[in-house]
């Protein structure tokens, strides 16, 4: 019987795999390595061996979950690549959850008093360029995901109203631009998870909200530009 929500994160650095069941979301288990550049050779072995090592095998998958973005480029193909694989091998349906409200879901459901804070993730675009986007406790977004050049005025109008918590790997660039402003908390080492894709997939599996298996495409949210090597 397919019982298993297998769930993909692979938008950062980290190369993440987690299992839930889908009868009631429990988790079954979760493994991630924090190496760089490590996706395409270990992203398959960390399934194989989850499954393995939890007592299943790939036709007990009922759904695949992957983080939808935004993030790396080559890391959200990757995931989007070995879900779509999968999820054609074992007709079963494909889900896709966000970076940014994954991020923001796992802060709030550990943050204590949460109604008292908004809740801002921030992903790295290079320079002092970030993905992110603004939620209250109960995952309603104020500023849906967009890429924002930070500069001392970001955000204003919320940071003198609200204490906001920001997060993730591109929150430090945005710190010193509003040192001292005491509605500004900074949260260290918070990292994407395949934990919270898993949560928030379980409800979007109950709710029937799938992919298309054939033209699923991550949220990149800008484009990609590439540049032609000079010749020696």
């Amino acid at each position: 019987m397919s019982t298993l929500l297998l769930s993909l994160e692979t938008s950062s650095p980290i190369c993440a795999v987690a299992l839930h069941y889908l009868s009631d979301g429990r988790l079954l288990g979760q493994t991630e390595l924090r190496l760089e550049k490590s996706h395409s050779t270990h992203l398959t072995v960390l399934i194989e061996q989850l499954i393995a090592n939890t007592g299943h095998r790939l036709a007990d998958l009922g759904a695949v979950a992957v983080s939808d973005g935004p993030g790396s480029y080559t890391g959200l193909r990757i995931g989007a690549a070995a879900a779509k694989g999968l999820c054609f091998a074992l007709d079963i349906p494909l889900l896709a959850v966000g970076t940014l409200p994954a991020l923001a879901h796992q802060v709030a459901g550990r943050t204590p008093r949460a109604a008292d804070y908004l809740f801002c993730p921030m992903l790295d675009a290079r320079r002092l360029e970030v993905y992110t986007a603004l939620y209250q406790a109960d995952a309603q977004p104020l500023l849906l995901p967009t890429n924002l050049v930070l500069d001392a005025s970001s955000l204003a109008e919320h940071l003198a109203h609200r204490s906001v918590l920001f997060f993730g790997s591109g929150a430090a660039k945005f710190q010193a631009l509003v040192a001292g402003n005491p509605n500004a908390v900074f949260l260290p080492d918070v990292q994407p998870t395949a934990i919270s894709i898993g949560e928030l997939a379980f409800t979007a599996f109950q709710r029937q909200q799938f992919q298309d298996v054939a033209y699923y495409e991550p949220f990149y949210l800008k484009e990609v530009y590439t540049t032609t090597p000079k010749s020696a």
